[in-house]
């Protein structure tokens, strides 16, 4: 009996145990998502969900950002003087906290005032008086907050009141002041102080008056306060100046640069220059703080768009609508085809359009994708121009993703970038650079003309990037000013020009050129061996595709490449060296000027002569007259008619394969609207729009769970799980029957 007993109770137990998830799994059936980031509804709400796939931004202090990933939040948190118009191409300046863009005075060394158009060698001194805007507020901030007799809450700060501060909104009490001339003095000062890690300082201290000396006055300061015990003591740059940057009164601020340099606007549109309120760099400076992580990196102050409320390390961060801020109008003017493609419709509203932004971390790609094929991220990545690219190859790729892509009206924007990658010849080698004698020189140019049209740029493009690239015919990209579409700015020393078409010149040519040169069929005319040239690298491509591919273009022409690989650092040493024969390089630029891709062949910025950018150590006086020539000039027909003489220079010096201009574009959900992918313009997210009840329509669709396997599979647990019951039923009443019948036959 006790057996029957033990059989019975096991059978229930274990029919429970099947039955018992499937009917609680089955009572939570519903149409909502099960596998929803999101708390419930927060998809309805005008939110925009983005992720960072590493770590979290490092430096949000504007004096020290530096990298990508960190500007989605300090070009929406900080206003710099000036900015770029969001839709317009080629890119233009606008104001913004400045209420215009200036023109500065000239003076000379006397101090006189010189005309607009005097010789730039003549200029001493360029003076920018630069109006604020009146009535600029800086967002709520524990920094501004004063009690009732007007002192200031958190100043200094109370032991108790850090206790359990790790964030900004863990202070009650905020405050906030106007923006005054004097915030961006007191920033420039933070950029020459030796407390303050600053990527920026010694490019600026080359051209703002007494900014060099400046830095050193803050060492010594900042020396003598280390020598008596002293160094964290707050450093009040209030009470330390110089000429270069100054107040006039609370709303111009007066910049004098040395010299003329056209291109220092450009400086004012990034965020090294944002203004710093000295109340914040003396609140972060308090006992306490930093070991409460709490300091500009991290809990950053601004009069942007948007503030900082909400930041947990490597895990998740917060842009919420800075309360503050003026409104912004809606650009009403970008190039043809942006009106047709809808970017005009917000024209003259009010920016930003979107409450909050949250940011989440994604370590994974394939999970991050995924999330984003669900609509939970409207954008992958802020700050990453890599999706549009990479999902408009996998859309060729794939008819099913490209289907997918289509149904969900994913929007795979890209652009061509104001950067290059390029296939540098070292002017210093003896081979396929300069030359000695002018013989040897012509000889040398006919070798790079040869390898040059050997080297199919346009294959490249197709097998390496999928074609999400442009093929560069000189050292200038697209939307820079001086740059000429093909087939005017074709390279002619490469292609030819056949019925308005571009066609590279046959190869045929090319081995023409070779034997010119002196290396008839790839070999020495004089001693038969063979011609090998060699690539220098680093990371160890001496294996990989992109160097086979080279060796295929070169065996064209019957020519040997050597590929000698080794480290960064190593590859480092040689191009500083001038040992390197051919390698591959890329430059990103700082500011939309041809000035910042010219001086990459400038020869006084030569890298193995005098550690300049000048990779190639490209050496040409012609060159180097024109160069400058036009950093003095000021925009317009006159400059660009120089930048297209220096082009044509290069172009047929080639000392450069001027290789290609690379796209690059995000990927936005259907319901994001204005955006326009762009690597140069940052403060984009003001002007993102998304539609929430969209988003919340198309999640539900894409996301609706279906319950009908979960049902079958609970009828297949009660259909096995029922004989099971009717057995141990059976066996129970079995027992039952041979217990009474014992009983009775007890004497």
């Amino acid at each position: 009996m006790l057996e029957a007993i033990s059989v019975l109770n096991l059978w229930r137990f274990l029919s429970l145990l099947c039955v018992l998830p499937l009917l609680l799994l089955a009572a939570a059936c519903s149409d909502e998502p099960v596998n929803s980031p999101y708390e419930r509804g927060a998809e309805a709400k005008n939110v925009l969900f983005t992720a960072f796939a590493q770590r979290s931004p490092k430096y949000l202090d504007p004096a020290s950002s530096y990298s990508a990933d960190e500007t989605p939040f300090t070009y929406s948190i900080y206003e710099p003087l000036y900015g770029y118009e969001y839709l317009a191409r080629p890119y233009v300046l606008r104001p913004r906290a400045a209420s215009a863009v200036v023109e500065p005075v000239y003076l000379d060394e006397a101090g006189n005032t010189l005309p607009r158009d005097a010789p730039g060698e003549s200029i001493a001194v360029s003076v920018y008086d630069i109006p604020l805007r009146p009535n600029i507020l800086f967002q709520p901030h524990p920094a501004f907050a004063r009690d009732a007799n007007g002192e200031y809450s958190y100043w200094p700060i109370a032991s108790e009141a850090l206790e359990d501060a790790y964030s900004i909104t863990d202070f009650p009490h905020t405050g906030t002041r106007e923006l005054t001339a004097h915030d961006y003095v007191y920033a420039f000062r933070r950029l020459a102080s030796p407390r303050v890690v600053s990527p920026i300082f010694g490019v600026l201290a080359e051209h703002v008056v007494g900014m060099r000396e400046y830095g050193e006055h803050l060492r010594k300061i900042h020396a003598d306060l280390a020598s008596e015990g002293k160094e964290q003591a707050w450093l009040d740059l209030r009470q330390h100046g110089f000429e270069g940057v100054q107040a006039l009164d609370d709303h111009t601020l007066r910049i004098k640069v040395i010299g003329k340099y056209p291109q220092f606007k450009y400086w004012l549109a990034m965020t090294f220059t944002a203004p710093i309120p000295w109340e914040a760099d003396r609140f972060y400076h308090q006992p306490g703080m930093a070991e409460h992580d709490l300091s500009l990196n991290t809990w950053p102050v601004g009069t942007g768009p948007y503030m900082l409320t909400g930041s947990i390390q490597n895990r998740r961060h917060v842009l919420t609508r800075n309360p503050n801020f003026r409104g912004e109008p809606y650009p009403c003017r970008g190039e043809p085809g942006d009106e047709q493609a809808g970017l005009l419709t917000d024209c003259g509203k009010a920016t930003p359009f979107i409450d909050q932004i949250v940011f989440s971390l994604e370590k994974e790609s394939v999970p991050l994708m995924g999330k984003f094929l669900q609509g939970y991220y409207d954008v992958p990545e802020a700050d990453d121009g890599s999706y549009g690219v990479a999902m408009r190859v996998a859309a060729s790729d794939s008819a099913e993703k490209a289907a997918l892509y289509q149904d969900r009206g994913l929007q795979l924007l890209t652009s061509t970038e104001a950067q290059i990658y390029y296939f540098g010849f070292n002017w210093l080698d003896p081979l396929v650079g300069q030359g000695d004698t002018p013989e040897q020189q012509e000889k040398n140019r006919k070798l790079r003309q040869a390898i040059s049209i050997a080297f199919d740029w346009e294959q490249y493009v197709a097998i390496f990037l999928n074609g999400q690239g442009q093929v560069a015919h000189g050292p200038l990209p697209p939307n820079i000013p001086g740059y000429l579409p093909a087939p005017e700015g074709a390279n002619q020393q490469v292609y030819k020009i056949e019925d308005g078409r571009v066609l590279r010149r046959p190869i045929e040519e090319a081995r023409r050129l070779l034997a010119e040169a002196g290396f008839p069929e790839g070999r020495d005319a004089n001693t038969g061996e063979p011609l090998i040239l060699h690539f220098d690298s680093a990371g160890g491509m001496g294996s990989n595709a992109t160097v086979d591919w080279m060796r295929r273009q070169l065996k064209k022409l019957n020519v040997e490449l050597e590929v000698r690989a080794t480290d960064y650092n190593r590859f480092q040493d040689k191009m500083r060296q001038g040992s390197a024969q051919m390698f591959m390089w890329g430059w990103v630029a700082d500011y939309p000027d041809p000035e910042n891709f010219l001086f990459l062949l400038y020869g006084p910025n030569a890298k193995a002569v005098h550690g300049g950018e000048n990779a190639s150590n490209y050496q040409n006086p012609a060159f180097d007259r024109l160069f400058e020539k036009m950093r003095f000039l000021d925009d317009g027909p006159e400059k660009e008619a120089v930048v297209r003489e220096m082009v044509k220079i290069v172009q047929a010096d080639m000392p450069w394969m001027f290789g290609y201009f690379p796209k690059s574009g995000g990927a936005y959900q259907a319901w994001v609207s204005n955006a326009k992918p762009t690597q140069m313009v940052r403060d984009t997210l003001q002007y993102l729009k998304i539609d929430p009840q969209l988003r919340a329509q198309s999640i539900e669709q894409w996301n609706r769970p279906v319950w009908w396997p979960v049902w079958l599979l609970l009828g297949l647990v009660l259909a096995g799980v029922y004989p099971a019951w009717r057995f141990a039923k059976q066996r129970e009443r079995a027992t039952a029957l041979d217990t009474v019948t014992t009983i009775r036959e007890r004497p």
